[in-house]
């Protein structure tokens, strides 16, 4: 028998990441290469994403620059690569912030990590062999955070994209269908305050699933059968 606690302690965590999945962001460098950052600041809405990101960070110069990333998902097979690209950053000179936390520059991020890139379809950033799933996008805003304080201001923000292409590995689809991912096949890595983890299998019957998926179909979908290869 579980029992459940009622009584709440109020406390002031530093961070409030109470687990979200890991998004490894494919974008394009200056120079032509490309970056690949792992954060997990991240949600979905239809086919839409927010990501929120340092200002100053690497893939943000690039986000604003080629308005072009690829949303690359790893499953928790997938933990020990992502790790690799804990403290490194494809900035150069690395910003002072960083250095004090303990931050490398290092140029090739796939190599750092052991993963593969493969051309993408609409977009210039390479997706990732390895990731179950990646989504091709492209930026449709920019919205600052934090702008209330001082202190904050100008340093945090949320890129708005729009999915073009989504790619997954045939083994993550729901058998017998063409376009449904099977939720007890897919096992995303997870972040929860700064650790890894990976999903547990389903704990309880949802309602919601009663709801026909096309019902929630986006009219980003229809859009995106019209953006042409590169």
């Amino acid at each position: 028998m579980t029992t459940i606690s009622t009584t709440h302690t109020r406390i002031e965590p530093n961070i409030l990441y109470f687990g979200t999945p890991v998004v490894l962001l494919s974008t394009e460098n200056e120079d032509g290469t490309p970056n690949l950052a792992p954060m997990s600041s991240v949600f979905w809405l239809g086919w839409r994403a927010v990501l929120g990101l340092s200002a100053r960070a690497q893939t943000s110069r690039n986000l604003l620059r080629t308005r072009e990333c690829v949303l690359n998902l790893p499953s928790d097979a997938l933990a020990s690569h992502v790790d690799r690209l804990a403290l490194t950053t494809g900035a150069h000179p690395v910003p002072q912030r960083k250095a004090d936390r303990g931050y490398r520059y290092v140029p090739d991020k796939f190599g750092r990590a052991g993963l593969t890139p493969v051309a993408s379809e609409t977009v210039a950033p390479p997706r990732v062999a390895e990731c179950p799933v990646a989504m091709e996008a492209v930026l449709e805003a920019v919205h600052p955070i934090g702008e209330d304080d001082e202190r904050q201001r100008g340093s945090i923000v949320a890129f708005e994209v729009r999915v073009q292409r989504v790619y997954v590995h045939d083994d993550i689809r729901m058998p017998g269908t063409d376009d449904h991912i099977d939720p007890d096949a897919w096992r995303p890595l997870v972040m929860s305050f700064q650790k890894l983890y990976g999903l547990g299998p389903q704990v309880h019957g949802s309602t919601l699933a009663d709801i026909p998926e096309r019902w929630y179909r986006s009219p980003d979908v229809d859009r995106a059968q019209d953006v042409p290869a590169r």
